[in-house]
């Protein structure tokens, strides 16, 4: 095959992935205002470890993790079953689990009825951007 074939289709697939997610985070930090889909939270586990925005991930605080809203936005997450919500700044990306669409910190999962469930039903509402994206 010939190799500068390859090269080209590696380039554009590697230009298409980067357009798409640059739409989608467009596409979430202005025209698109709600979002939902499956939410879970953090093990403890990953407690202290370093999150995308560099700061470490505290089980305590009210942070979460989405694949392409910008670091530092403020999200309202609400159980689509009980109404409870939580507001949640995005400190890191995932989740990485297929089908989901919010990995929440365990302190915002315990707001929401989430820690007994593992995994639940959710509408998040951008709310908008505040600071750095760190917690």
């Amino acid at each position: 095959m010939n190799k500068t074939l390859v090269s080209s289709a590696l380039i554009a697939a590697t230009l298409m992935t980067g357009l798409m997610t640059s739409i989608n985070t467009l596409a979430a930090s202005r025209g698109s205002s709600t979002q939902s889909g499956k939410a879970s939270y953090y093990h403890d586990r990953f407690h202290g470890r370093k999150t995308a925005s560099g700061a470490a991930y505290n089980k305590n605080s009210l942070s979460a993790a989405h694949k392409t809203l910008p670091l530092g936005t403020q999200v309202r997450v609400t159980d689509a079953r009980s109404g409870k919500s939580v507001v949640v700044r995005i400190n890191d990306r995932g989740p990485y689990a297929r089908g989901r669409v919010i990995d929440l910190s365990r302190a915002a999962a315990r707001e929401i009825g989430l820690v007994n469930k593992g995994v639940a039903n959710v509408k998040l509402e951008i709310l908008g951007r505040s600071g750095k994206g760190g917690v």
